[in-house]
């Protein structure tokens, strides 16, 4: 199914953002994002006393002319930093009526042209099962960007996604190179964390986003009724469940899904890593503009 996931109004608000390290990052040279060492720009940033091995190019004869000591200039290191965003396709993400799925492609993409206008590279990465498929190889400018959109919107959310195993056995993940961001429900069996560790191991500055429905939050059933898994491979699957709800029950799955929550966000924090959960019924703008601001992601 074919989305229109981003519009003009939008993507001109989005020129006013960029993103935010938070540790030192290898990269490519040519990009947007400062680091503590200093490199080849032509922004000057300091000066200091030339030692035996530095090029000569960089001394500063007119300080010379007046302290007879040999300085060199020192400039900006600035670094193309790589922007990885891995999405959830699994058919829970597209329960009901598609609002997990739309708003995942809509912050897939707003993060996508993030990257490029600040001059970064980008690969916009399909969890479908345990591989990873990889939407426009990697993405250097805006044509680019606009030829991996149209085909994002074509995104098919169906089956299961396994997040471990994709993201481990995947190619070209990079080191200590930019940002990870994995966009799901989280609502899995699956070793997700084991993932975030390897991300962590590369030096990879990581945001989850888990996208919940309205429904998935404060869910409104009553009486008996018959659960249905939207993974469930049949009617069989154990997964599937029937049971009869009261309030006691509500108040249980609130109590589930804070502590779950809660969980998620201490994994984070003790591997300095962020997240994020929020409704698929908010608009996208709540994400980038309010959200990501306050973990300081971008500014």
């Amino acid at each position: 199914m074919k989305r229109k996931i981003l519009n003009d109004e939008f993507i001109s608000r989005l020129e006013t953002l960029t993103f935010h390290m938070s540790s030192p990052m290898r990269g490519f040279f040519g990009g947007n994002h400062r680091t503590d060492s200093y490199g080849s720009t032509v922004e000057f940033a300091d000066f200091r006393e030339y030692v035996l091995g530095d090029d000569i190019r960089h001394i500063d004869w007119n300080l010379y002319s007046r302290f007879e000591k040999h300085y060199i200039k020192l400039f900006v290191d600035e670094r193309q930093m790589l922007t990885q965003v891995f999405i959830d396709c699994s058919a829970s993400m597209a329960k009901l009526d598609f609002s997990k799925a739309e708003f995942a492609l809509k912050a897939a993409a707003a993060i996508g042209y993030l990257s490029v206008h600040n001059m970064d590279r980008l690969s916009l990465r399909l969890i479908i099962g345990d591989y990873l498929e990889e939407i426009g190889g990697t993405i250097v400018g805006k044509n680019a960007y606009y030829r991996a959109i149209a085909e994002l919107e074509k995104t098919e959310f169906k089956g299961y996604a396994d997040i471990e195993k994709s993201i481990m056995n995947g190619l070209n993940i990079g080191s200590n190179d930019g940002l990870t961001v994995i966009i799901s429900d989280f609502l899995t069996e699956n070793n997700w964390k084991k993932a975030i560790d390897y991300l962590i191991y590369l030096k990879r500055e990581v945001l989850l986003i888990q996208v919940l429905s309205e429904d998935e939050l404060n869910p409104q059933y009553s009486g008996r009724i018959r659960l249905v898994d939207s993974e469930a491979k049949d009617p069989l699957d154990d997964r599937n469940l029937k049971m009869k709800i009261n309030k006691s029950d509500f108040k249980a799955y609130k109590q589930a899904l804070h502590d779950y929550q809660s969980e998620i966000k201490q994994f984070c924090h003790a591997r300095g890593a962020h997240f994020i959960s929020i409704s698929s019924k908010d608009p996208v703008e709540r994400l980038i503009f309010d959200r990501l601001a306050k973990v300081g992601t971008v500014k």
